[in-house]
């Protein structure tokens, strides 16, 4: 029935039953929270859509943004992400407080429009871009306009990490080298353990959260995911080793769901396989960190991490690159 896109996909929606398409919320193009309504479908085409849906000053598909909020942000050009929340919500009073230049202020920090590029001087023709060149889009110009990142890297032996993932292999008989996936999961240890590597800035005040969500880049065909294996440092190594490794084979055959596409609070991204030397990758939204990996065609290991310095300063980084060289 639709299609959505997320920082780093695009998703199919399907419907869950047959029916009637009584009511469609939003509109195309416009940013949507995770787990709000769609649309409301029916047994017959005459019924009536729940009346909460259709009240302007009701919550809108359980946003949290009231009908009226909506309508002050499209008026002045702005997405609920731009204003902080007052009380958990976006609502009249935050908006207004944001357009006042108030304190509660702009959740990403900078009041600032988004930069638009001009046109350039040389002949050539506008494109449309692809649902999943959109989503890259958007996280890129969160990563240009909103963080302050940096990036540090270390050389690093990657010896204790092969004789590591190699014993692990052969002793739960998998089919594949977990070393990626293993490394991954000691980036989840460590950010269980650093508030400020599981963290983002909302305003003047660091946002630490609650879970490890950890995001792994998957590159399948020409599309890059983000895929995210929910709180896990609920797991143990194998069972986040075999969680990652069926989001992986999911992303190859385009089978993510929107939940296993979102919500990353910490990301690892590897270049390896490509024999890259180094690689910065961009910061996905509202995370403080993004692990690179990279070994160039001389065997050089490298770890690396972009990483938002408005969180983040270098000798935290430093440390954490440290403790993640080494498997314990």
């Amino acid at each position: 029935i639709g299609m959505v896109e997320t920082d780093k996909s695009v998703l199919e929606v399907e419907a869950s039953a047959d029916g009637y398409v009584l009511q469609i919320l939003g509109e195309l193009g416009e940013e949507i929270n995770v787990g709000s309504v769609l649309l409301w479908l029916g047994q017959s085409p005459d019924e009536a859509p729940p009346a909460a849906a259709s009240q302007g000053d009701a919550d809108s598909a359980g946003s949290g943004i009231s009908g009226k909020a909506k309508l002050l942000l499209r008026k002045h050009g702005l997405k609920p992400e731009d204003v902080a929340p007052q009380g958990g919500r976006v609502d009249v009073a935050a908006i207004e407080a944001y357009l006042a230049g108030g304190k509660s202020g702009s959740s990403s920090g900078t009041a600032a429009p988004a930069k638009i590029e001009s046109a350039p001087a040389v002949a050539g023709r506008l494109v449309n871009l692809k649902t999943e060149e959109r989503g890259m889009l958007h996280t890129v110009t969160w990563h240009r306009d909103v963080a302050a990142a940096g990036y540090i890297e270390i050389a690093y032996d990657p010896a204790p990490w092969a004789t590591y993932a190699a014993a692990f292999q052969a002793k739960h008989g998998l089919m594949l080298n977990p070393m990626l996936n293993l490394m991954a999961w000691r980036l989840g240890k460590l950010a269980k353990e650093s508030s400020h590597a599981n963290a983002t800035m909302v305003g003047e005040k660091r946002f630490e959260y609650d879970v490890v969500n950890l995001g792994f880049t998957i590159q399948a065909g020409d599309v890059l995911y983000l895929a995210v294996v929910r709180e896990a440092c609920k797991l143990d190594e194998l069972g986040f080793v075999n969680r990652l490794a069926a989001l992986q084979r999911g992303a190859a055959v385009h089978k993510l769901g929107p939940h296993e596409t979102t919500g990353a609070t910490i990301s690892f991204s590897s270049m390896s396989r490509w024999k890259v030397s180094r690689h910065i990758p961009i910061l996905p939204p509202q995370t403080s960190m993004i692990i690179a990996h990279a070994v160039g065609l001389d065997g050089t290991a490298v770890l690396g991490a972009s990483y938002d310095h408005r969180v983040l300063n270098g000798a935290r980084v430093t440390s954490l690159l440290m403790k993640l060289s080494k498997p314990e």
